[in-house]
């Protein structure tokens, strides 16, 4: 059932003025919506502000006599079939997380039977800080909870990182229905990052990937219900909240990892990983001196995880990814074909700006019959699109 009726939280951050046009957003679309503001929030932004968006009181105090003439709150927590917190601070989201009430918001949240769904904004430093951490894990496992974000960027204060509220229009998205519970029950397994194929006990070959599409993905897949293993290569990134990581470092890790991640059950296989094709033939056991002018290392072909995973008699729906530097679509295409697989997602890695190392993507999805191109937009959004775009097929195979 879509949600029509909206309960807004806004807590204390910069992002709050953010929320007008979210506001905004879900009245244009038909839905009632009522904003509750803790202290915080109405020190960024009035009140009356989301009162002439909304066309609703706005709630402010659990003490309000007025309004708990009547057990307010529990009217509010009843009235809601979908609570949004955005912006939800790191205070707010410690004091959810630990199952205090303390004021109107948290008690909502406590008292309610709907859906919550909290978007972060903070300071990338204090969404890394390990007590957040903590509480996130507790809330990422929290069934009645939904984690819609944070995304990467410049953030207020000047630092750029992981902090940022999803933008407005993303969340009404998300509110919308376009991939909530796209995935529900799913088991998913992703694959991220780059591998890194030992030459002696300093070196190694690799590649520019820095696992944030593969990361990203996981995290959508995560809100759209899905249960997620994700195996990830050597990165410098947090673990998606509420996302089972497993780190590897090898091509060969790699293929075992997401074997036996597939044995423990799986209905979807995204492989975003940028594997590393060959590896040396030996390792040296000692770090190897620089003695030559030059130095000849013999290579061996590393064993093909994505087709391997797609050619098993329980295959389960299989998604590749090709990173491409001219002919994207015939060799996208070639490869979908040759691997067996569902779909293939390509992208274009020669644009600067875009794929390796950035925090924006363009892609092409293909599938049998049909493709679609998404974006330029950030990673977080095209994964969120990408979610919806191969539920879609999911669902689709499952009931052809």
């Amino acid at each position: 059932m879509t949600a029509h009726r909206i309960l807004l939280g806004i807590t204390g951050g910069i992002a709050a003025y953010k929320s007008a046009e979210l506001v905004r957003l879900l009245k244009k679309s038909g839905r009632e919506v009522r904003v509750v503001m803790t202290r915080g929030a109405e020190a960024f932004v009035a009140p009356l502000t989301f009162q002439a968006l909304s066309g609703e009181p706005v709630r402010t105090s659990l003490l309000d006599p007025d309004a708990e003439a009547g057990m307010g709150h529990i009217e509010l927590a009843k009235w809601a079939d979908q609570i949004v917190v955005a912006p939800a601070s790191a205070d707010f989201l410690a004091r959810l997380a630990n199952g205090m009430a303390d004021d109107l918001l948290t008690t909502l949240c406590c008292a309610t039977e709907a859906p919550i769904a909290l978007a972060p904004a903070m300071n990338q430093a204090m969404w890394s800080n390990q007590r957040t951490r903590r509480n996130i894990d507790l809330l990422a496992n929290d069934p009645q909870v939904q984690l819609w974000g944070p995304d990467q960027g410049s953030q207020a204060c000047g630092d750029v990182g992981p902090g940022r509220m999803l933008e407005p229009a993303a969340l009404f998205e998300l509110i919308a229905g376009a991939n909530v519970g796209a995935l529900s029950g799913k088991r998913v397994v992703i694959t991220a990052g780059p591998t890194r194929e030992p030459i002696d006990p300093v070196r190694y070959i690799s590649n520019h990937s820095s696992g944030k599409m593969g990361y990203a993905l996981a995290q959508a897949a995560r809100n759209a219900g899905a249960s997620v293993v994700l195996i990830s290569g050597p990165v410098a990134l947090d673990a998606p909240a509420g996302v089972d990581r497993r780190f590897v470092t090898t091509a060969e890790d790699m293929l075992k990892a997401s074997g036996q991640a597939v044995d423990e059950g799986c209905d979807l296989f995204i492989a975003t990983a940028a594997v590393a094709d060959y590896r040396p033939d030996s390792i040296a056991s000692d770090k190897i001196k620089k003695t030559n002018d030059a130095m000849n290392v013999a290579m061996v072909r590393n064993p093909d995880t994505l087709a391997t995973i797609a050619a098993r008699p329980d295959a389960p729906f299989t998604v590749g990814f090709a990173a491409e530097t001219r002919d994207v679509e015939r060799y996208a295409l070639d490869k979908m074909s040759r691997k067996g697989l569902n779909m293939i997602v390509a992208n274009d890695v020669s644009v600067q700006g875009l794929g390796f190392n950035s925090d924006r993507n363009a892609v092409t999805v293909f599938w049998e019959g049909g493709r679609e191109t998404l974006g330029p937009d950030t990673k977080a959004d095209i994964a969120r699109l990408l979610i919806t775009k191969i539920a879609d097929q999911l669902t689709h195979k499952e009931t052809s």
